[in-house]
């Protein structure tokens, strides 16, 4: 190694970890803001429509924002019974899921003393959930839900805020950076916009696709709540490897709870199955090559926002790792260029 290149690499090294810290520290902020402009990225076909339209900057925007608004909220509100029937049968859950480990402790002789740790554990969070007269789990109390809203409330505002924003000035910020940058330019950044886009538009076609799926097959199979489980498979299938583990995990918790023998596994089987079609066939079919990335790469993104941010991280993780790839893949293309300009010149 050149010792030229020593005191650089460290300078890298050191400043990625003051940003992760710094992105760690003050999620609260970047998280909402990272989120809003990805996502003001994603609407660049909307935004393009409303200036076809000839319509003034601020209206699009807050059109564009509206609209996302007001599918957020729809899924919430889709979502909303359906979380709430299950925390209602959690105490019931949790019954089923006792009887059940007592059923393997008095089978699997061999390993009595984990099935003994493993009926207290539930014993005990079942106590702690659900008291004798059939209540739900604790919900947190008045004086916890104030501390939190403001908090919430903020991370809302700093999030429309910023998307509002950037949409408005989306096409001013564009070219001065293009202005600004050398081996940078606005057409470079509408594509990468548009990559972004066209990845979550066809991904989010997908998961549909496979969350109507889901909930005809756990309706044909007799499980509760199909919808729900069809909801969850379309959301969590945007978290990859992640969020399909999750929902094997939750299914074959309810297929025990709510099936006898090895009908129990039926649903988690199934949904496996549907899930590989899914990511080995159908995904790479309608997404394409142009937009196929490493899957190490993938996985450490993942794991990397995840960690910082959590599930917001997660969410994130796969649109920032497209933009990035399509910005990295421009930026060598203007030098590129004007060597062969001079090249052909010469």
């Amino acid at each position: 190694m050149n010792q030229r290149n020593l005191p650089t690499i460290c300078l890298f090294i050191l400043t990625g970890i003051v940003l992760c810290v710094a992105l760690q520290q003050g999620k609260t902020i970047f998280a909402p803001v990272l989120s809003a402009l990805l996502l003001g990225v994603i609407l660049t076909p909307l935004s393009d429509f409303w200036d076809r339209l000839r319509f003034p900057p601020a209206l699009s925007a807050a059109l564009s924002v509206l609209l996302a608004l007001l599918i957020i909220l729809t899924l919430l509100l889709l979502l909303e019974p359906y979380v709430t029937d299950v925390i209602n049968r959690a105490p019931l859950i949790w019954e089923e899921l006792r009887s059940t480990v007592e059923e393997l402790r008095r089978t699997l002789r061999g390993v009595e003393k984990i099935a003994e740790d493993v009926a207290a554990a539930i014993e005990t969070d079942a106590g702690a959930g659900g008291s004798a007269d059939g209540d739900a789990v604790a919900l947190p109390s008045i004086t916890e839900a104030l501390f939190f809203a403001p908090q919430f409330a903020a991370q809302c505002l700093i999030f429309a805020g910023t998307l509002y924003f950037f949409l408005m000035v989306k096409n001013d910020l564009y070219a001065w950076v293009s202005a600004a940058s050398f081996k940078l330019g606005e057409g470079d950044l509408r594509m990468a916009g548009q990559q972004v886009s066209r990845y979550v538009l066809t991904i989010s076609a997908i998961n549909l696709g496979l969350g109507v799926i889901v909930m005809i097959v756990m309706e044909l199979l007799g499980m509760p709540s199909p919808v729900l489980w069809g909801l969850l498979a379309f959301a969590l299938n945007f978290l990859l490897y992640l969020g399909p583990m999750a929902m094997i995990s939750m299914l074959t918790v309810t297929g025990i709870v709510v099936f006898d023998g090895p009908t129990s596994f039926m649903p988690a089987l199934i949904y496996f199955v549907l899930n590989a079609t899914e990511a080995q066939f159908v995904t790479p079919m309608m997404v394409g090559r142009s937009l196929s990335v490493n899957p190490l790469t993938v996985f450490l993104s993942l794991v990397f926002w995840m960690w910082l941010w959590g599930p917001i991280g997660g969410i994130i993780a796969i649109p920032l790792l497209i933009w990035c790839i399509t910005i990295l893949k421009c930026l060598p293309s203007a030098p590129l260029a004007e060597e062969q300009a001079e090249a052909s010149q010469a």
